[in-house]
């Protein structure tokens, strides 16, 4: 590991102002379960590392009645603790639920999770099907985008330097609204979604009928994916099995899989119809208990 200078700032503007001197030398640490061990294999080699995990803006985890903000350096098992987030947010909290083991949740976050900008990031999914969005800050000032924009390229994001993710936005749920995020791996030491599918849905008041969807992908492209067209195709369908296979086969179509040591272009297109349909029906079976 290379020797680099650390820095634990208290505000937002100190971190900025110390991201600011450094471009491109310095990163900012919340959890660590990843960063720590890029620079440790020298993966990365840093000026600075700028602990965020003692900055209130980043820590906060607020319900309202317009949503939730969730800060970037807020850990997994604080998500999945929070009474509102589990009961209205579920697929966010499946997906904290299996990041690692208990001791990477107490330190993981989000904010980490979608800033590595790995295709196969567990919570990625799942807040794109929450329609999360971003807000970011930096020497310019603030900006706000979808969570499916922020990632480029494998490893790759739109942060630009000196700029800083501080939290996520995730709209309040509808009515009759349910949600579920699931993932294959191969096997339990290779802590890796193969394919990764979350879903949300809105049903009418009765439980028959979809009224909205939104579906996120991963592992399956060089980026996280919003399957838009096939959130679209449930709108206004009934809900039955040749709608829910329907919407399932459009997400794998959108689907571009690479052949790797965990799974083949053909079986992640087979895994990706096949979790698509049944994170949907389980979604379905969350609104319809609140429907």
């Amino acid at each position: 590991m290379h020797d680099f200078e650390y820095d634990a700032p208290t505000s937002l503007a100190d971190a900025l102002r110390i991201l600011e001197s450094y471009p491109g030398q310095a990163r900012p640490l919340a959890g660590g379960t990843d960063l720590i061990d890029h620079l440790r294999s020298d993966r990365l080699s840093v000026k600075r590392v700028v602990d965020i995990k003692n900055i209130p803006e980043l820590n906060r985890l607020e319900s309202t009645a317009e949503g939730v903000r969730l800060g970037a350096a807020v850990p997994c098992y604080r998500i999945y603790d929070d009474e509102r987030v589990n009961s209205n947010y579920t697929a966010l909290t499946d997906s904290c639920r299996i990041i690692g083991g208990i001791q990477i949740q107490s330190r993981a976050s989000v904010g980490g999770n979608l800033c590595n900008s790995g295709p196969a990031a567990d919570t990625t999914p799942a807040l794109i099907a929450l329609g999360a969005r971003c807000l970011l800050a930096g020497p310019s000032g603030t900006r706000e985008v979808p969570v499916e924009e922020f990632c480029t390229g494998p490893g790759q994001n739109i942060l630009q330097p000196g700029e800083l993710l501080v939290e996520f936005i995730l709209p309040s749920r509808e009515p009759c609204s349910g949600s579920h995020y699931r993932r294959f791996i191969p096997r339990n030491e290779m802590d890796i979604a193969v394919v990764g599918v979350a879903a949300s849905v809105v049903l009418d008041a009765g439980g028959a009928n979809f009224v909205s969807a939104r579906i996120g992908l991963g592992a399956v492209a060089p980026t996280p994916l919003y399957a838009e067209e096939a959130g679209e195709f449930l709108a206004g369908r009934p809900v039955d099995d040749a709608t829910i296979e329907e919407a399932a086969e459009a997400t794998r179509a959108i689907a571009t899989p690479i052949d790797d040591m965990r799974g083949t272009i053909e079986f992640r297109l087979h895994v990706t119809k096949v979790l698509a349909e049944r994170v949907i029906r389980e979604a379905v079976r969350r609104a319809q208990q609140v429907s």
